[in-house]
């Protein structure tokens, strides 16, 4: 199999596909893997590594495209890229379609097998290739949030971990998955008070063994969260509906409670958002004031870290393309039930359930 790795076009996105040992694994299996010039620099990574390690190095993102027959990339092709889609193009990246209808219909119009890294998953639920960014994301948006509370930055003038004597920085995080204890890690190892929201009381109850009575835990429900939202210094949205939309459970009305000068990180961004006053942002503008409280909604926060993310991210992602790429695209999915559950769109057809909820469109189960 052709394996092609384009150049990341989003705003500030320093990430790339695959990392040279990647490409190694691959070539030793016997297959192609063709990269864009320069694809890796943002990472660090030299074409001169991934010519060592055996990729052919192209000019051109429409050479790789034209050649591969599985293009492994991070981000969601942009409208520059609409065109080197066509039929049967394996298309393995983050894709976050609930939101974008418009590269939803461009993936079926053209006929392209899209797998989305955010819905392969397993028998249990867990999401092996979207957990390494949410990881990174996770305890980002705590760094990010305790940036934009420093008055220069316009923000309440807080220091999350306080001083003795001086009441600490207090934390809200809607959501326990995997970002949300992240995020909890992080703010409670500064010292801030940190109070983690979720709907599961198994998994709250799992925070607090963890945690050891660090972060405090109570129901997700409005009126936890309109309590919370009077405290908080910084909201970190961390809520997570595999494929679809995030529900909004900050609304715009409940914005007023919050503190002018707080700020909200809404990692949930990627899914439509989870607070209703978001839009997405980018690294070149992350930020924008709504009632005076900063939102910070920018759509590829790991992208800011490409060097740990990108080696995390090849370490989750690589397995399941080998596998393709070794036993080819049907064998590959009937085979390893989390893999099928990835594929989005399926030569012409909408395949994911919860993207079709979102945008209201017909769906059928994948079987092959």
């Amino acid at each position: 199999m052709i394996i092609g790795i384009p150049k990341e076009i989003k705003d500030k996105e320093f990430r790339v596909g695959i990392v040279p040992a990647g490409v190694r694994t691959l070539t030793a299996s016997g297959h192609r893997v063709i990269i864009e010039k320069n694809a890796g620099a943002g990472s660090g990574i030299g074409d001169d590594e991934y010519s060592k390690a055996g990729a052919e190095i192209a000019d051109s993102a429409e050479a790789v495209y034209n050649s591969a027959d599985m293009v492994m990339k991070v981000k969601e092709p942009l409208e520059s890229e609409y065109p080197y889609m066509r039929e049967g193009l394996i298309l393995y990246t983050f894709l976050h379609l609930a939101p974008l209808p418009g590269l939803t219909d461009e993936l079926l119009k053209k006929g392209v097998v899209g797998i989305g890294y955010e819905t392969v998953s397993l028998d249990d639920g867990y999401l092996p290739l979207l957990a390494p960014m949410s990881e990174v994301a996770g305890r980002m948006s705590i760094q990010v949030g305790a940036h934009y509370l420093q008055k220069e930055s316009g923000g309440i003038g807080i220091l999350l971990g306080g001083v003795p004597g001086v009441e600490h920085g207090h934390v809200t995080i809607i959501g326990g998955g995997n970002v949300g204890i992240n995020a909890a890690r992080v703010a409670s190892a500064l010292g801030a008070t940190v109070t983690v929201l979720d709907t599961d009381l198994h998994r709250l109850a799992y925070l607090e063994d963890i945690f050891a009575g660090r972060v405090n835990t109570l129901m997700s429900n409005i009126h936890n969260i309109e309590e919370e939202l009077k405290l908080a210094d910084l909201v970190v949205g961390a809520v997570l509906i595999p494929g679809g939309k995030a529900p909004k459970l900050v609304t715009k009305k409940m914005l007023k409670l919050m503190k002018k000068g707080s700020v909200i990180v809404d990692v949930a961004i990627d899914q439509g958002g989870c607070i209703e006053t978001s839009r997405p942002t980018s690294h070149s503008e992350p930020v924008f004031d709504m009632d005076g409280v900063t939102h910070y909604a920018v759509t590829n926060m790991p992208g800011a870290v490409p060097r740990t993310s990108t080696f995390a991210l090849t370490n989750a992602t690589l397995p399941f393309a080998l596998e393709i790429a070794d036993k080819g695209l049907k064998k590959a999915l009937s085979e390893n039930n989390a893999l099928l559950k990835g594929v989005n769109t399926y030569y012409g057809k909408l395949t994911n359930g919860e993207v079709a909820e979102a945008q209201a469109r017909e769906w059928e189960e994948l079987s092959l």
